[in-house]
């Protein structure tokens, strides 16, 4: 479907035309029609599949900019994911000037309070910092007449429950609310019956949650095995932008280090670096200035970032929900992309658990050996040699003359030799690099995942606190096929063209 035929405001339009938008994704285009009709809906979606447009459109488009009131509220997990909704919201309804403020912890609440006062038609924010803001009476939600929650089931695994119920107590009853989530826990279900007027539940098709485009392996390794197999992965798959995840800060600060002293271009993330640090982090990734972000899972949660084309989850996820956030960060728009989960032999449960839920099998992945990463380096380095000359053909007749004494020298094998040398990383003069050991996640009699009630992973509700008092700062969870060809590769994705199916579900589903 068009997004013309979606019946939007003029001024709308004409800025999805000026993104280069045509045609409405699946979610967007089941859900923005039940929204334009002021029904509640419940988008159950992976991220990258467009649903800040599913529920910002509809927003945007009630909004009446003759109102100086504040009249809608989204409430998102982290604060990454609050200023990219801000500013996707806020290029959306630039051409209707539809105002949009962003309010999170970690940064100056003095200017957050005095972008209140201009008396925004939007606000976007994380619930810690809310709740300061709605103490302070320095947000008042009295006439909000939409309420987005987004990435509901992250809050939820977060503790923020307690706070989204606080918040909601302040907005009208009146009021349209519309619930987005990747998984649909019975936790998020509840929310559906207690706060929500008989919504309609739009839903990816559970076979098809994980993106097909995705291929999926593991590797079975020891702990201390895993960053060298990890590192002989990259040099065969020559990844074009990839994603490592780790289960805790101290082992996202150490993987960082290491893949910097093995010479690849690689920086991480995580709760305890300031908001400008992770910022700067990741606008150098999304440059390509980075070929690698180490992430822990609350860092990198509704991360909007094209063009992952490998995901490697250096530690299993704790819950299952994660593993499928987590991949979803690659196989985005229609491309394919590859995930890679590294498993140590008491953590095999873990993976049958994700299986079940993903309903793929993950294929193993056979660790290359020095040798062959030594290969996929050397094909690398060529690659690379090829691209310089094309693009630098008429800049190098200043060393033209070098050259020709060196060639009365040496042979040119010889000088193509120590080109190469100096281009690839051998692995075999690899700077030695020790990640210190993770204790591995507990099991229960089934081999599996231990839960918690309540939506809560694991029981565990503690959430750090940052400097300001937020309580969004962080959270407590950041704690072999034998295909020789090694499927994955930057030249290889065969599954370009399959497409997701989509289904409308009422409550009753």
């Amino acid at each position: 479907m068009k997004f013309k035929e979606l019946h939007l405001a003029p001024e709308l339009l004409a800025a999805i035309e000026r993104a280069g938008f045509e045609e409405a994704t699946p979610i967007q285009e089941q859900t923005i029609p039940l929204a334009l009709d002021g029904k509640d809906v419940i988008g159950q979606a992976q991220t990258g599949t467009g649903k800040t447009a599913a529920f910002g459109l509809p927003m945007l488009d009630k909004i009446d900019t003759k109102n100086q009131i504040l009249q809608g509220l989204v409430i998102a997990p982290t604060r990454e994911l609050a200023i990219q909704t801000q500013e996707e919201l806020f290029r959306l309804g630039r051409d209707k000037k539809i105002r949009v403020q962003a309010v999170y912890g970690g940064a100056d609440i003095g200017r957050q309070i005095r972008g209140l006062k201009d008396r925004p038609h939007i606000v976007v924010g994380t619930p810690g910092r809310m709740l300061d803001h709605i103490n302070r009476h320095t947000l008042k939600l009295e006439t909000v007449e939409t309420l987005v929650l987004d990435e509901a089931d992250e809050m939820l695994n977060m503790g923020f429950l307690e706070d989204i119920e606080k918040i909601i107590s302040k907005v009208p009853a009146s009021r349209q609310t519309l619930l987005f989530s990747a998984t649909m826990p019975d936790a998020i279900k509840k929310i559906g019956v207690k706060f929500m007027n008989k919504p309609e539940h739009v839903k990816i098709k559970a076979t098809e949650m994980t993106a097909d485009l995705i291929d999926q392996y593991y590797v079975k390794a020891k702990d201390f095995e895993k960053f060298d197999v990890m590192t002989r992965l990259f040099d065969v798959q020559t990844p074009d932008l990839a994603i490592v995840f780790g289960r805790t800060k101290r082992r996202v600060d150490e993987l960082a280090r290491g893949l910097e002293a093995r010479g690849y271009k690689a920086e991480g993330i995580h709760g305890d670096l300031s908001q400008q640090k992770r910022m700067s982090v990741l606008r150098s990734f999304k440059k390509g200035d980075l070929d690698i972000l180490v992430a822990t899972d609350v860092a990198a949660r509704g991360l909007d970032i094209s063009g992952v084309t490998h995901v490697y989850n250096y530690d299993i996820p704790q819950d299952p929900e994660s593993y499928v956030h987590r991949i979803g960060r690659t196989g985005r728009a229609g491309k394919g992309g590859m995930s890679v989960t590294f498993v140590t032999p008491n953590e095999m449960g873990y993976l049958h658990v994700i299986e079940n839920l993903t309903k793929k099998r993950m294929n193993p992945l056979r660790p290359p050996t020095e040798k062959e990463a030594f290969k996929g380096q050397l094909g690398a380095a060529i690659d690379q040699v090829h691209s310089q000359l094309d693009e630098s053909a008429e800049s190098l007749d200043k060393y033209t003359e070098s050259a020709a004494e060196l060639l009365e020298k040496y042979s040119p094998e010889e000088l193509a030799a120590l080109l190469l040398k100096t281009v690839a990383k051998d692995p075999s003069d690899a700077s030695p690099v020790k990640i210190t050991p993770e204790r591995p996640l507990p099991s229960n009699k089934k081999g599996g995942f231990n839960r918690g009630g309540g939506g809560k992973r694991g029981g565990n509700n503690n959430r750090n606190r940052g400097k300001d008092g937020n309580r969004d700062r962080n959270s407590s969870r950041e704690r072999s096929n034998k295909n020789k060809n090694y499927s994955g590769s930057k030249r290889s994705n065969p599954r370009n063209d399959k497409k997701r199916g989509f289904v409308i579900r009422s409550n009753n589903d």
